[in-house]
């Protein structure tokens, strides 16, 4: 852990100049103070891949369920939503095209393998009482070297990634922005999204919240819904009580649709070798160890 934060306090104290760098784009906030959502042209992310046994097991299992379970409450959009499975390591918005190639540059050096255990069903508003987007989510268990080392390497990337971006998220802004507490305003001003590790006053914050999201949603979540979903949460904590154990041997660098749902991958990166390749054509392009 050490190294990575020797790390994170490098990457912290490049993140005010970042911007200046030629090629970067100017950070635009000026979408926080609207009504309305940002427009929405592009945006990338680094995240875990869930390992094949770990999609093919909750295929099996949670899935089936969650999405007859959403077809009866008429969410048939939230069933047809593309993602590739994964926990989100962070994502940013930027309209040029050479973002990800510029993320592999950025990046630090990547954590070792990361143990941990999914667990925990539960529903997730982007801000509460916002409306939408909000998701069905599996949580991860909160403790072990494998929960902490994804905290802090969360705290790296969020400060070598962010710089990247032309503003802030679209999903982060309009009436999720005017709903959010103080905190994550503070977030989405300075790193463009809220739930990720920074610095502060010299020490890292909590914010990040790890999990695999099993379901996206903008339908509004009213109470007829949240009363729904709670059920669905319920029953499957109840039938599912005893986690799934990961192991996360890669990160991948995605392009992401509004909600979070990732798109399509460019490069993945094994955190066995730190070997990155090129996922179109297999070849490798770095390495980062």
């Amino acid at each position: 852990m050490k190294p990575l934060r020797r790390i994170v306090v490098a990457g912290v104290l490049g993140l005010g100049v970042a911007v200046a760098v030629p090629g970067v784009m100017a950070v635009d906030n000026s979408a926080l103070g609207r009504a309305e959502f940002r427009e929405h042209k592009a945006s990338y992310g680094l995240v875990y891949r869930l390992p094949t046994e770990v999609t093919a097991q909750l295929e099996r299992t949670v899935l089936p369920r969650l999405r007859a379970r959403l077809v009866k409450l008429g969410l048939e959009n939230e069933v047809r939503t593309f993602n590739l499975p994964h926990v989100t390591v962070v994502h940013i918005h930027s309209a040029d095209p050479m973002t990800p190639m510029k993320m592999l540059k950025a990046l630090p050096k990547v954590p070792a393998v990361i143990d941990l255990t999914l667990k925990g069903y539960s529903n997730t508003e982007a801000a509460q009482g916002a409306g939408a987007p909000w998701w069905f989510d599996l949580g991860v268990v909160k403790r072990g070297p494998g929960y902490a080392e994804m905290m802090s390497y969360n705290t790296v990337a969020t400060a070598a990634l962010t710089p990247l971006r032309d503003g802030p998220l679209p999903r982060c802004t309009g009436p999720v922005y005017a709903k959010m507490d103080d905190a994550a305003r503070e977030l989405t001003r300075t790193v463009g999204v809220s739930g990720v590790n920074v610095l502060k006053d010299g020490k890292e914050t909590a914010s990040h919240n790890p999990h695999a999201t099993l379901m996206y949603s903008m339908t509004p979540y009213d109470a007829r819904l949240q009363a729904a979903m709670k059920e669905i949460a319920d029953e499957m904590n109840r039938k599912f009580p005893q986690g799934i154990d990961t192991r996360f041997k890669e990160v991948a660098i995605v392009e992401i649709g509004f909600l979070g749902n990732v798109l399509r991958e460019y490069y993945r990166i094994s955190l066995e070798n730190g070997v990155a390749w090129d996922v179109a054509n297999g070849r490798q392009v770095a390495r980062l160890k």
